[in-house]
Parts: C-alpha cells; sequence; structure tokens
C-alpha cells in the first residue's frame, strides 16, 4: 500500500462521512477567491461529488486528499487537478480550513507528500499552481517546495470589484 502518512500528518481519500467538512469549506466565502468559486454548493452536489470520488484520478482527472492530524481530525483538503498523462502534468492545490491551524506545518507537510506521490507514483514530469500575487504565505509554501515563478497573469481575477494578479508558478519533478 502506498504511504501517504508524514510526521505530523496523513493524506487519505474522501469518505461519505467528510460531507460536513468540505461543505463548509466549499460554502466560506473567505476562500471562494482561491478556489475561484462564484455560488454556494449544496449538500446534495457534495453528496453526490463524494459518490463518485471512488474514481481514480485517471479516470477523473483530479485527486482529492484530505489532509489529516495525528488526532485524527480533517484539517484541510489537498488536490491534484488537471491531469494530464499525456504531458506527464498535473495543477496542485491545498487549503488548510480553519486559520487555528495555519502555520502549524500541515499544508507543508501534505505538499511535500503529495509531490513525493505525483514524482514517484504517478511518474509525473511537472506540477504546476497558480497563487494570487498578494497570497504571501501561499507563495512561500510552494516556493519552499521547489517552486518557481514562471510568469505573471495581470488582472486575472476579479475579487471585490478590483482585479488582482495571479502567479503560475511551476516544479519540475525530474
Amino acid at each position: 500500500m502506498i504511504n501517504l502518512k508524514g510526521k505530523h500528518i496523513y493524506l487519505r481519500a474522501l469518505e461519505p462521512e467528510d460531507l460536513d467538512f468540505i461543505y463548509e469549506i466549499e460554502n466560506d466565502q473567505s476562500v471562494w477567491e482561491i478556489s475561484n468559486t462564484m455560488t454556494p454548493y449544496s449538500r446534495f452536489l457534495i453528496k453526490q461529488y463524494l459518490e463518485n470520488a471512488h474514481q481514480d484520478i485517471f479516470e477523473a482527472k483530479q485527486l482529492r486528499l484530505v489532509i489529516c492530524n495525528s488526532d485524527n481530525l480533517a484539517v484541510g483538503l489537498i488536490d491534484l487537478f488537471d491531469f494530464d498523462f499525456k504531458n506527464k502534468r498535473a495543477g496542485i492545490g491545498v487549503l488548510i480550513k480553519d486559520i487555528a491551524n495555519r502555520q502549524k506545518g500541515f499544508g507543508n507537510e501534505a505538499l511535500e507528500l503529495l509531490i513525493d506521490y505525483s514524482a514517484n507514483h504517478l511518474d509525473l514530469q511537472q506540477l504546476y499552481c497558480n497563487v494570487s500575487e498578494d497570497n504571501r504565505m501561499s507563495l512561500k509554501l510552494f516556493k519552499n517546495h521547489g517552486f518557481e515563478i514562471v510568469g505573471l497573469k495581470k488582472d486575472w481575477n476579479l475579487v471585490n470589484g478590483a482585479f488582482k494578479n495571479e502567479y503560475f508558478l511551476q516544479r519540475i519533478l525530474k
């Protein structure tokens, strides 16, 4: 079995019991800017999503894992998206749900585990991410894991009536 366990966290597949956790994240307007969400999600839609979460990454073209702490509590999510097996690349995103759990190393360790999984089990050549120019903590996180800024998308996202720039970061794995 593939080990997605670190010193302080582990990553696991989505379970039906994650409905409320994901519902809260997807409907938290403070993170909509990060996920490019514009409307709330219903419990019904999230339940349907969880019912189809058994699809593997080759079929679904994405993988969402729950970040759990050493007390077995869900603290966040980490995703591979836009999975492109032919070109051996995927996008990656990480979110720690509660502010109180941020800057404790959970996202750092989760990112480390998923980078290793992407390189050694999915045989990916590269990962990329998109980070708002003003999201200093995320920029620091990804840069600390070898991601490099390779582009700036100017006036990319409209947030509260103002346009924001977004960085495109990339890490070559092999």
